[in-house]
């Protein structure tokens, strides 16, 4: 599977805010929440300084749940970002944002690709807290 460049960009720029509270699998409206689970390919020796800025561009975001960056054990240049949120509109409209339109440009030069990308539906757990 391939990815464009504005794909890996985009799925760099995510970072993580570790959340706590209570777990539900729906907002008050019952909607299903949206969720996306991917592996990024830092260029060697950046996985470090493209975590920093992953997680300071998407410290606040509106509609995040959980916004996990994790550094991959078995691989000294990937990371994983495992996300949820409250709907598929409020990630997108993430990206439009001052902060992480930021830590996109910044970070995409430390980006040399994406590996594996799972679209999920959360429906409950621990750290899947409200904001």
């Amino acid at each position: 599977m391939t990815y464009s460049r504005r794909e890996i960009a985009l799925t760099g720029a995510l970072a993580a805010a570790g959340l706590a509270g209570e777990a539900k699998a729906a907002p008050a409206g019952g909607a299903p929440l949206y969720g996306l689970i991917s592996q990024v390919i830092a260029a060697p020796e950046q996985r470090d300084a493209l975590a920093r800025i992953l997680v300071e561009a998407t410290a606040e975001l509106p509609g995040c749940l959980s916004f996990i960056v994790a550094a991959d054990a078995g691989r000294d240049d990937a990371l994983w970002i495992t996300e949820a949120w409250t709907s598929k509109e409020s990630h997108d409209a993430s990206f439009s944002l001052p902060k992480v339109a930021a830590g996109l440009e910044k970070g995409r030069a430390l980006i040399t690709g994406v590996g594996a990308r799972a679209e999920t539906t959360p429906v409950g757990g621990l750290g899947l807290g409200r904001r």
